[in-house]
């Protein structure tokens, strides 16, 4: 079974119940109620509110609906099911909310309103003092590097790089094995599309480690960037032979199957599920190997393995908090 989680107006939802193209929706809205439409579930459903802890109301237990509409609220966009219910019980009380920032789709910002590329930069960068920027589009984050006044962080670009996780993954072959250079990693699985393994590739190779590929033809590592790393001076070793790559690995680097950047479910399906990192292929595996895909996962590394002592996905998620901190402070002189 696969399950796929999305989010969406209470308006969608509807559409796609209706459509079949949707199997469950979770809202709290009642419009749902149609005759072609069962009801699974009906429970209450608590609504929290979250404050600084110096907020005057951090610790109160209960909050007045009068005194809750006279604060500035983090919201979703309207149409948006907790967004709904919270308007509509103030609105019944003849009040409304005062939303400070509201977080919607894309087709509620300027954007699609046609703002141009480089005012959206040149905006966003009036506001702050640093950009984390992750966008579909491949040479985004250099395009918006060059408009920025402030410092830029590409969180990101298409299915090209995504050097902040490149960062906090050497971090984390440091503090599992002590050192970062003289080893071997093997890339494994989506190595096409997955823009991590661009980004770490590049890292591998300044540190002087030998790197092998095992994918499927179709999900080979772009040749573009396997020949700039081997004229750069990289050990290269591309392998349909997963056993064999990981039998002489210190490392295995496991990205999901990047469904999204596929241009169609039928080219996704081929390729969802050619490597599955399992407890029997791990005897496979060189003696303490360590095993680090970038989260989140799908169905690439079996449960089953989160108890192997090497599994250090977990503790890599954990790092990127602490790496990403530091970076931020780096480029904006607090540290």
């Amino acid at each position: 079974m696969e399950l796929v989680l999305r989010t969406a107006t209470s308006d969608e939802m509807l559409r796609l119940l209706i459509a079949n193209q949707i199997d469950l929706a979770y809202t709290l809205d009642q419009p749902l109620r149609l005759p072609s439409l069962t009801l699974a579930v009906n429970v209450p459903e608590p609504v929290c509110f979250v404050a600084p802890a110096g907020h005057p109301l951090a610790d109160k237990v209960e909050v007045p609906l009068d005194v809750l509409a006279q604060q500035e609220f983090l919201l979703t966009e309207r149409g948006m099911s907790y967004r709904d219910a919270l308007d509509q019980r103030l609105a019944a009380r003849g009040l409304s909310s005062h939303p400070y920032i509201e977080l919607g789709s894309a087709a509620a910002c300027s954007r699609s309103k046609g703002e141009t590329w480089e005012d959206a930069i040149r905006t966003v960068d009036g506001y702050v003092d640093a950009i984390v920027m992750r966008h579909p589009v491949a040479g985004s984050a250099i395009e918006a590097a060059e408009i920025a006044q402030h410092p830029l962080i590409n969180g990101g670009d298409g299915a090209r790089q995504h050097p902040t996780q490149a960062l906090l993954d050497i971090y984390t072959m440091r503090k599992e094995k002590g050192h970062i250079g003289g080893q071997t990693i093997t890339f494994l699985g989506d190595l096409k599309y997955g823009r991590t393994v661009h980004s770490l590739g590049y890292f591998m190779q300044q540190f002087g480690n030998r790197m092998i590929f095992a994918s499927p033809e179709e999900l080979r590592m772009p040749k573009e960037i396997t020949d700039d790393l081997r004229a750069k001076g990289a050990d290269i070793v591309e392998t349909s032979d997963v056993k064999a790559a990981l039998s002489q690995s210190d490392f295995a680097y496991v990205p999901r199957v990047q469904r999204e950047r596929f241009p169609d479910e039928e080219s996704y399906l081929r390729g969802k599920g050619s490597y599955i990192v399992n407890n029997e292929l791990l005897k496979c595996a060189k003696k303490d190997i360590t095993i680090m895909p970038p989260l989140p996962r799908v169905d690439e590394i079996a449960t089953e393995v989160d108890s192997y002592p090497g599994a250090a996905y977990f503790r890599q998620a954990h790092n990127g908090m602490y790496l990403r901190m530091a970076l931020l402070g780096l480029i904006t002189g607090r540290i």
